[in-house]
Parts: structure tokens; sequence; C-alpha cells
């Protein structure tokens, strides 16, 4: 499988995975689309996802793969596993997964991955990887403070958005290389 090969910000989008599900055919295998600001981001069970600045993390990623369906059984784990990786090495701060798709911490949603695979006659069409870290957010309604919340909410400073999308796409690359 093919790495990631182009990274292309948007100020603005609905929706960074509605973006690449929709140009998929346009868009090169290993494209990161990054919005700083997400308007009608979505998530699992369709869910919105908000991501209301660029202090924030909202991208998605197109990969083209030529393997077997199969492989990718467990991508929504490994990906959620990079993650968690990334934030330790960088911050020494332990998130936890709740399986397979979200990452906690102390008990609230800092984190969401939404993939999507499409099949064409058993043959992969594209895969896409979408990624939503609450990283500098502090503003919160009334309801989804409750169950969410945002590295600097947790730990009352900032925190580098740019370190921690470059060592995710990083550690996902390392992903995609193992799987054949």
């Amino acid at each position: 499988m093919n790495e990631i090969n182009k990274i292309k910000y948007f100020d603005e989008l609905p929706s960074t995975h509605l973006y690449v599900k929709e140009n998929q055919d346009k868009l090169e295998n290993g494209t990161v689309i990054i919005a700083n600001k997400q308007t009608a981001g979505i998530g699992t069970h369709g869910r919105t996802w908000y991501t209301g600045s660029d202090d924030n993390i909202a991208m998605s990623m197109l990969f083209k793969p030529d393997c077997d369906l199969s492989s990718l059984n467990n991508i929504t784990v490994d990906v959620a596993e990079s993650i968690k990786k990334t934030i330790k090495n960088l911050y020494n701060i332990d998130l936890t997964i709740k399986y397979p798709n979200d990452l906690l911490l102390n008990n609230k949603k800092i984190c969401g991955i939404l993939t999507e695979i499409n099949t064409i006659s058993g043959k992969i069409n594209y895969l896409i990887i979408s990624i939503g870290f609450n990283v500098n957010e502090i503003c919160f309604d009334d309801e989804t403070i409750k169950i969410a919340t945002s590295l600097k909410k947790q730990f009352s400073k900032n925190f580098d958005r740019k370190e921690i999308i470059l060592k995710i796409i990083e550690n996902i690359n390392g992903i995609l290389k193992s799987i054949k």
C-alpha cells in the first residue's frame, strides 16, 4: 500500500470525510485533507463531530490499496493504537481506547476515528481514514462538555497541533507499510 504523499489544507469544509468521499476519483492515493474548521463533520453512526477552530484536528486520508479486504480487518483499532502511542510519545499522556474507534482522556472523548472501505466486486476501491481530535478546544456546548474534552482543557496549556498531525501521519504510514 502506498504512503501518504500529499497534504491539502482548507480553512473550512463541511466535512473532510465527505470531501474525500465525493472527490476520491480525482484525488491521488495517499492524499490527506485537513480543515481548520468543519461545519458538518461526521462521526460513526451518523453522529456529528464539531471542529470549531484551527486548534483541533479534522483530517481525512484517502488510500487506494491493492490488498485483500481481510488485510484491513483491524485498521480502525490499529489507527486508534497509533494515536494513543503518538500522544504518549509526544507528551507522556495516556489515552484510553474505547474500542474500536474512540480515544478517551479522563473518561471523556478526545478523539474519534471513522474508517470507510468501498469495494466493487470484492476489490477495494478506496479506504478513507478520518480523524477528529480535540487538541486545544476550550468551548464545548452544555451537552458536549459532559462527554468530551481536549488536551488543553485537561492540562491548561496549548499543544502543538501541527506536531501531532505530522506524528499521526508518520505512524499511519507505518501501519500502511505493514499491510499486504
